[in-house]
Parts: C-alpha cells; structure tokens; sequence
C-alpha cells in the first residue's frame, strides 16, 4: 500500500483514518468514512481501486466533484471515466467500450445515471469490484441533504452483485451514520471518524442588523486585500448585488449562482482555483469540487442552510493547515423565510389522496412519468420522490424497473453497411429492429409492440443491441421520457396509511425545523463553537473549549431583533386575494395561497404561472403558520 501511495500519489504516509479504511477495504470488507472536508477522504477508495481485480464504481451526487476526481486521476495516470448527460454520443460510446473492455479501473456516474434501464443492462454484464458513495448522508432521511434516489443504492448493489462498499462523507450525526451503516451492514470497526475540529479554522459569530451587515464586513474584508476567499449568500440576486457594491469599495468580487450560464460559471471556478480572482460571493452552487488549498477566509453572509452546510462551507478553507478565518454576520431576519422553505415541501393531505388514488387504479403495475405526476398531484418533485420512498417501505410499492418511453435513432452509415457487420441470427434480429421502427426523415423510433410481429425478442436484449449499435458509431441514440414502473401490492393500502404518511411528512417538517433554531441557538450560544461542533458530529476528539473561536475569545453574538412586521390584520385580504382565487378557482385551499403569498412555488403555480399576480411573495417575510391562520380566518364560513 505504502509503495502504491508513493508511485501514484507522491506521499510518504497515510493522513489521520486513510490507512485503517484502505486495509478494511484490501481485506475484502465493506468501510465507511465520516472525515472533515478536506482530509483526503477521496484516496480511500483510489488508492484500493488500483489493487481491487474489477471496476471500482463511483456515485456522485455533483458532476463538479466528479470533473474534478477525473483531472486528479488522469493527471497520476490512472485509468479513469465517467458517464454524464452533456457528453456527446460519440464521447460516451467511447467511455463505454473502454469500461466493456476493462480499460477504465475508476468510472463516475451520477446517482440519477442508474434510472436509466440501458445503463443498469450494461452495469450488470460487468464484474465489479467496489462501490463507493460520495456525500453518503444523502442515504439518510434524517441528513441534511436527503435523496431519495439514493434509498435505491443498497437495493442496486444487491442487482449487480457488488462484493464491497465505501460509504464517504463529511458530515454526519451518530444517528446518520447508524442509518447508513445498517443499510449497507458495515461493521462498527469499519466505520472510521477522525474528528470533525480543525485547529488552523478560526470560527466567528458577529451579531448584525441586516442594514449594517456591509459596514461590519467592508474593513474585516480591507484586512484581507488579495487574499482568497468566499463570501456566501443565500439568494442569486443578492451575490449580484453584494460583489458590486464589493467592486465600487476596491475590492475585486465576483459573482457566482446557478443563474450563469454554465460556461460562465466554468471559466469563474477555474480562475479562482488559478488564483486569478481572489473573492467569490456565491450561492450555495459554489464549492462542492473545489479543492483550493489556500482559501483564507470563507464568510457568511446570509446564515447558512443547516450546521451540516456550515461545517461543509467552513471547511473549505485552510485546507493547506495554514490560518483561516471564517465569518458569520448572524440576525434573525431570514428565519421565517428559511422556515417557510421547509413547510413548501410538505405535501397536502388531499394530494397525497390523489397518489393513493392513482395506486389503486393502476393494475398489477403502476407507470409513473415523474414531472407529469408531480404537475397533476401539486407535490414538489423531491417531494413526490420521498413520498414514492415511503411507500416503498411500507410495502405498497416496489420498483420494477425504470425505461425511456422512447428511444430514437439515426444512422451514422448506410443500412446495408450496418447489417454487414451482423451474419445469421443476429443479421435477422438487428434487420427486424430496423424495418419496425417507425420512421421520420431523419430519426427513426424504436417501436417494441410491432417488433414482436417480426421478430420475438424481450425488450432488454433490443436495448442491449441497439446500444452496441450507438457505441459502435453505427448510430446515434436519444432517449426521452423516462418512465418508473413499479409492483403494486393494494393490500397494503389501508385506512390508516393517508394518516400514516402525513404523519411521517409532519415529522420530517418537524425535524427541519428544529434544524434551523438549532442552527440560530449554536450562533447565539455563549458555549465554546468548536466543541458544540464536535459534540453534534459525535467527534470525541476535542474535549475542552478550543481557545480560539469568538466565544473562547469573550465575544459572544448578540443577535439584533428582527424588524417589527406590520399586523397581518391590516392587510386587505379580500383585495390581495380576487387574482390568485380567480386562477385556482376550485383548487383553492388555504395551504395554497399561504404558499402564494409566502412566495413558495408548487407545481400548480408553475403551470398557472402566477408569479406576477398580485400578492405573490408579499409576506414572505412572515411565519407560514400565522400567514395560513389569518387565511382561514377570512376563509371560514360566516
């Protein structure tokens, strides 16, 4: 191991827990790793990937973190790929025969890549060594950051027959990392945590008036000329906003949100990591991937989403151990706001009705065209997908498996040429492909209904060809509509299970909550920041208070009160209201317009477009359950 950390990688020794997960790994068991941002959690499975016998597979939940593996990887002369939707046919044919010919030791793929049927055939015709999930609290319902599409990974594992897996993640409470480890049986010996307290981080809560926020920040940032760093911003507008009135006081800021096209955003990233812009203020878009190792400084302008992000954004300073320092201007004043994000995603009795009413139409099977079910439902798509997930676990669902309602195709070289490379029975098969697709000028669609009358074959050996075909050259594919078909079993409806699963949404709306205050409790806290830290990433490293965060140095927050609102009862409802109501008509509940007026977009309001109407966003600076309350006040029959 030594000898392959210093052929490939350049170092002498192993960093803190590297060591013990690479050996658990080497001896044939399953690990996981819950390290710092930073600490090299990425080497634990690139290091056994270069002994392991097959493909070591890697989900990733962001195409920047895996951009960013591969230049590392290629740059040691490791065999590397990856498979993404802004590859070109011709570039993701090429990854896929070499992955088919054993050329590609490490392949990235992206958790959503494994909706796709083409790719699950193709994934199962392979030995595999390892398994590794990045950001794996996403398994966890009770992470910060949930997905339900990587509930599904334990199950895929099982599919494809995967002897190990490494679990990878920065952050995560005792109560994740139990969630996880018993969804993938990883022993508690193989489960390594080195701590999340970084000495060289010198954390800070400054308690500020949103007017005064700029005043505090401008001679902190003065004292920093040229060094880098990100300033962080909850809204698009506001990291505009804020690097220009940064540029007008000499200070050379530059914007970054998910709003830049993406080759802006690109060109931002690889001239902050060149050291050519020294101050970025971004969104949250900004910073997974970025492995800069001399970021300085890392302030928080707008109060981060959840500890789990503070740790998360902290933690990309400093990352040479060299002094950092990282900044939060706290107030209250977004609390309402981030609190009513959380009862956005709540979905409504009556909605979740419809669900259940749509399982118990369907047969045996239930197809399910995901953004066409969130629409008809008005549930948000993260939504819908972890309500999907709990009926999964209480056994009304189980997926079948998952296809492109379409697949289309041109020919890239005559007919009679592609059929010359196929003799016998297989020229017969790909000749019936051909003659029963439907067929425009330029594309043709596969049509597997009108292939059965020429020539009987299961659906998955005609994806398997006409994918051979696509990565031969012969073709170029597109695939649209993806399709989630599920087992139903309706015995497991009961009367109880509408209550059952509101109850479950409650309780998840409940913990989010408790995040946030948790969250405004640690800043305004007169205990030590790093050992609260500690303390809630179950990290018994540091016992005592660090010495040298502002709570340590004598200079607790004092949060400012939030401005005073005006009494709900001096708008006028009925006025605000005559818009809105005209457009949901009967749909209108006082749950929809509390979120009209909060400024929470659904799915209705999406396809009514009623962004402009008036008193949309109006109070959102008020707490949704008094916004839903002075509604139904106005809404209660007389």
């Amino acid at each position: 191991m030594k000898q392959l950390l210093e052929q490939y990688f350049g170092f002498s020794t192993f960093r803190a827990g590297q060591e013990q997960v690479i050996q658990a790994l080497i001896n044939g068991q399953s690990a996981a790793a819950i390290f710092p941002t930073g600490s090299g959690k990425s080497l634990c499975y690139q290091l056994p990937a270069l002994h392991l016998p097959h493909l070591t597979l890697v989900v990733s939940p962001l195409l920047a973190l895996i951009q960013d593996q591969l230049q590392f990887l290629q740059n040691k002369g490791i065999s590397a790929s990856s498979i993404h939707s802004m590859q070109t046919p011709a570039e993701s044919s090429a990854v896929y025969n070499a992955v088919a010919n054993g050329q590609v030791k490490i392949l990235f793929i992206s958790v959503e890549r494994l909706n796709s049927e083409r790719f699950r055939l193709f994934l199962k015709q392979l030995p595999i060594s390892l398994l590794v999930i990045d950001e794996a609290h996403c398994i966890s319902e009770w992470g910060h950051n949930f997905r339900p599409d990587y509930l599904k990974l334990a199950q895929y594992r099982r599919e494809f027959n995967i002897p190990q897996v490494l679990l990878l993640t920065a952050t995560a409470t005792s109560k994740v990392i139990k969630d996880m480890a018993e969804k993938f049986t990883i022993t508690p010996q193989n489960i390594t945590l080195t701590g999340s307290y970084r000495p060289n981080l010198n954390l800070s809560v400054q308690g500020v008036t949103s007017e005064n926020k700029l005043n505090v920040l401008l001679p902190w940032l003065k004292q920093r000329v040229q060094l880098s760093g990100i300033i962080y911003v909850t809204l698009q507008k506001s990291a505009e906003d804020l690097a220009n009135l940064l540029k007008q006081q000499g200070i050379n800021a530059t914007p970054y949100h998910a709003g830049l096209p993406n080759e802006r955003r690109v060109a931002i990233q690889q001239d902050f990591m060149a050291g050519q812009l020294p101050v970025i203020v971004a969104t949250i878009a900004f910073g997974m991937g970025i492995d800069k190792s001399d970021i300085r400084f890392v302030v928080h302008y707008d109060l981060p989403k959840s500890i789990e992000n503070y740790s998360q954004e902290i933690g990309r300073a400093g990352r040479d151990g060299l002094q950092a320092d990282c900044l939060v201007l706290a107030n209250k004043n977004n609390l309402n706001i981030l609190e009513n994000f959380v009862y956005g995603d709540t979905p409504e009795p009556s909605a979740i009705d419809y669900i259940l009413n749509e399982i118990l139409q369907a047969g045996g099977q239930w197809e399910v065209l995901m953004n066409s079910l969130s629409s008809k439902s008005n549930i948000r798509l993260l939504a819908l997908k972890t309500l999907l997930v709990y009926l999964e676990l209480q056994g009304v669902l189980q997926p079948a498996y998952s296809y492109y309602a379409e697949y289309k195709y041109k020919l890239l070289v005559p007919e009679n040429e592609l059929l010359g490379r196929f003799k016998d029975e297989r020229y017969h098969f790909v000749q019936a492909i051909l003659q029963s697709s439907d067929k425009a000028r330029t594309w043709a669609t596969i049509n597997f209904e009108k292939l059965q009358s020429f020539y009987s074959s299961d659906r998955s050996r005609v994806i398997t060809a006409i994918d051979y075909l696509d990565q031969q050259g012969l073709i170029e594919l597109q695939t649209k509509q993806m399709t989630q078909v599920y087992k139903v079993f309706k015995e497991a409806i009961n009367e109880n299970l509408r209550d059952l699963l509101v109850l479950r949404f409650k309780e998840k709306e409940k913990s989010e909550i408790q995040r946030i205050h948790f969250l405004l409790d640690f800043f305004a806290s007169q205990k030590c920041l790093n050992l609260q830290l500690a303390n809630y990433f179950s990290d018994s490293n540091l016992q005592q208070p660090c010495g040298h965060c502002s709570v340590c140095m004598g200079q607790v927050a004092v949060m400012p009160q939030p401005p005073v609102l005006k009494p709900l009862n001096q708008y006028d409802f009925e006025q605000l209201s005559v818009q809105i109501s005209d457009k949901l008509a009967e749909q209108k509940t006082p749950v929809l317009l509390a979120r009209f007026f909060c400024g929470l977009t659904t799915p209705i309001f999406t396809r009514l477009k009623v962004r402009n109407l008036q008193g949309f966003a109006l109070l959102e600076a008020y707490r949704f359950a008094e916004v839903k309350e002075w509604i139904e006040g106005h809404m209660r029959p007389e």
